[in-house]
């Protein structure tokens, strides 16, 4: 499908997630029509494209499901996998996602949540190698000493958030005793680091 719009995905997914909660089935596709203002046309192509994506499950009249649904029922959460870090954080669009990875949610509890491939050496101090998977709270702020995703212009690094008023910047920290730390005036921030899930070797 050309030129799909996120929004429509998110509009579709919360409207058949409320009407699942209001009346214990899913809504027909005139029912998301309506609630979504969407035309019935439009509201076909896109629950067809998000079917063939694996991103609702249809299981065949008025059971219609969002993974997130499914991952709740199953005491589970679906979170998304996004690229590495160090090749900067691309948006939360469909597009930009490369797989969904389901985390028990008595692990890992429940939130706004995505995953990063972690790439290079600088927070191994932090138990953090190249290929680790990063768990991270989607956010715009952070405590001081907290690990943070922060984008500087185009380019997203994950490091230590220390801010200094006084001095009117902020100073990212890497983990890494062989590294100099970052200074900058102003970064957004995209998320906290929670918890890693790495392999044992």
């Amino acid at each position: 499908m050309q030129h799909k719009k996120e929004e429509y995905f998110n509009r579709i997914s919360e409207y058949i997630e409320s009407y699942w909660h209001r009346y214990g089935v899913s809504p027909t596709t005139r029912a998301i029509a309506d609630g979504t203002d969407l035309s019935n046309s439009t509201v076909s192509r896109y629950l067809q494209y998000m079917r063939d994506k694996g991103m609702i499950d249809y299981r065949g009249h008025r059971c219609l499901r969002t993974r997130r649904q499914i991952a709740d029922a199953a005491g589970r959460t679906s979170v998304p996998l996004l690229g590495a870090v160090a090749c900067g954080v691309p948006k939360l669009a469909e597009e930009n996602i490369e797989e969904y990875v389901d985390l028990p949610v008595s692990l890992f509890g429940r939130g706004s949540f995505y995953l990063l491939r972690a790439d290079g050496e600088s927070m191994i101090g932090a138990g953090i190698g190249p290929g680790d998977l990063v768990l991270v709270r989607a956010q715009d702020t952070a405590e001081p000493g907290q690990i943070v995703v922060a984008l500087m212009d185009t380019e997203a690094t994950l490091k230590r958030y220390y801010p200094e008023p006084e001095k009117k910047r902020i100073r990212l920290h890497p983990e890494n005793d062989s590294m100099e730390d970052i200074y900058v005036s102003d970064c957004e921030i995209q998320g906290v680091a929670v918890k890693v899930i790495k392999d044992l070797h």
